[in-house]
């Protein structure tokens, strides 16, 4: 046994780690004079420019005169301490994405944690050796018990690659940590073993470490292109649980973006302290991203660069990946307690659509009342509006809708369940959960731009869902706890220091400077 497979197994021996803490940002994180930030195209701005809506959750902001100029063509470039300060807050916001001058790839180790699968990582390994930007760059494969370990050693010697072996498997985590222990380099790229990465796409990714802040940036994950693809083919390849789809921004909890997978990622090793949590066989990406976002880092993702991955079409292989990721939920749930809820909604809407669904004139007129006094408190905060009657009525019935999806994806997912004993019993349940299973499938198949039929599109879809509500379930059942099922209301914050799900603890400020921007939060 060789000096480096004893350290190994010294951990494996200790037991699981639990992770610690992430570093906190550094304390000077202003951006760098030249860093460009651009406001994103669904960003909506009065045409004074004083006033700005976007991001996930909506964030209303209002600009001062100076900041207005700043942002006349829609682009700012860091120059001075108060044009920092107003990037900062836009890119938080979510409001703008990030434009970083590209950077030359250096610096950063490529971990590959791998368990059998040596024919992958060959393929693999050869694509990150035949790419110019990584062919020199040290790369380290992490051997996480493998039944054939001579194997996957012939594959890493003969791709010049450092292999690191655990004697039995301790997870994916396990095999991370193994990995950032031994990296000497700033940054660290983790790639499955699964996954295909194309030329040229490390660099753009670590452009984005220009801002100290930045802890880690993720590329989007796609389906690999199969020459005679099934329907699990074609559904993973609009709907794939680890493709977060083709909007930019920042990856924050309880958003459109609140996670990012591990199957391809780059993290400023000084960020992530005592690396990811090895007690979580599931879900420790998204507790990473959780635990890194609680203590003040910015993650992002950059859907531009695309990796290829090898998805799983067995139907019995997928429905059991299905169902495992649920499983992990009450994990989540207990760690981060309301920041994995299955529903997040505001008490209006949500009263608004239990009136809705009582179908009847009166109760709709009752749903009808709510959604107007809502339109009206939203436009009496943005008086300055180019036309606040039609903004503030806009932004209750989108709230109002999206409270409603989220009720059908509740029914058909988390709580499915509870759908079917309500239906075992309710005639009204049956037609609700009924319409709910046809209704969201059949959205989530125009949304999708899939070439599949509809109707298998959306038979596939409930599958997806009730194989990863019953994991979720099983999951809740073993930790003993109903955290992971329970929903969560947009209530007002109490407190001065009050932060929601979303908001990152503030970067320290280098100076005292006059507040660029003022925001809201719907």
């Amino acid at each position: 046994m060789t000096r480096l497979t004893r350290n190994v197994a010294r951990v494996s021996r200790s037991g699981p780690a639990r992770a610690g803490a992430p570093a906190s940002p550094p304390g000077d994180s202003r951006l760098p004079d030249g860093f460009a930030v651009e406001l994103a195209a669904d960003t909506h701005r009065s045409h004074d420019g004083h006033l700005m809506l976007g991001g996930s959750p909506p964030r209303l902001l209002r600009l001062g005169p100076a900041a207005v100029r700043l942002l006349a063509d829609g682009r700012l470039v860091v120059r001075d301490a108060g044009s920092a300060a107003l990037a900062r807050r836009l890119l938080d916001a979510g409001v703008a994405h990030p434009r970083p001058a590209p950077a030359p790839v250096r610096d950063t180790t490529l971990a590959v944690p791998v368990r059998d699968r040596a024919d992958q990582l060959d393929g693999l390994l050869t694509a990150l050796r035949a790419d110019p930007a990584t062919s020199d760059l040290p790369l380290l494969v992490v051997d996480d018990g493998s039944r054939a370990p001579d194997v996957l050693a012939r594959v890493a010697r003969r791709h010049g690659a450092r292999l690191l072996t655990h004697p039995r498997n301790l997870g994916p985590a396990a095999a991370r940590n193994t990995a950032l222990r031994h990296a000497r380099t700033a940054f660290v790229a983790f790639c499955d073993s699964d996954v295909l990465p194309g030329p040229g796409w490390l660099a753009p990714l670590l452009a984005h470490f220009a801002d100290p802040a930045v802890a880690l940036a993720a590329p989007r994950i796609v389906a690999l292109p199969v020459p005679d693809p099934g329907l699990l083919d074609r559904y993973e390849q609009v709907r794939s649980p680890l493709d977060m789809g083709e909007r930019e921004g920042p990856i924050v909890p309880v958003s459109m973006l609140s996670y990012v997978p591990s199957a391809t990622l780059v993290v400023r090793r000084s960020a992530v302290g005592a690396g990811i949590d090895e007690g979580m066989r599931v879900g420790e990406d998204v507790d990473l991203c959780m635990r890194l976002h609680a203590a003040g880092w910015r993650l992002r993702y950059v859907p531009h660069v695309r990796v290829g991955h090898r998805h799983r079409t067995d139907l019995r292989a997928w429905l059991a990946q299905r169902a495992g990721y649920g499983t992990g939920a009450a994990d989540l749930a207990l760690r981060h307690p309301g920041r994995v809820p299955p529903l997040y909604a505001a008490p209006w809407s949500l009263a608004a659509c239990a009136l809705l669904l009582r179908g009847k004139p009166l109760p709709a007129a009752g749903a009808l009342a709510l959604t107007a006094a809502t339109a009206v408190r939203v436009t009496r905060r943005m008086p300055d509006a180019d036309r606040p009657a039609r903004a503030g009525t806009l932004l209750a019935l989108a709230a109002l809708r999206g409270t409603g999806e989220q009720l059908l994806r509740c029914a058909t997912r988390h709580h499915w369940p509870l759908a079917l004993g309500a239906a075992a019993v309710s005639r009204r349940a049956r037609r609700f959960l009924a319409v709910a299973a046809l209704a969201e499938g059949l959205v989530d198949h125009h949304r999708s731009g899939t070439s599949m039929g509809p109707l298998t599109h959306t038979a596939i879809r409930r599958l997806d869902d009730l194989a990863y509500g019953w994991g979720v379930w099983q999951g809740a059942l073993r930790r003993r706890t109903t955290e992971p099922l329970r929903p969560r209301l947009a209530l007002p914050l109490r407190g001065r220091r009050a932060r929601r799900p979303w908001e990152p603890r503030p970067v320290a400020p280098t100076s005292h400077q006059p507040e660029p921007a003022t925001v809201e939060t719907w």
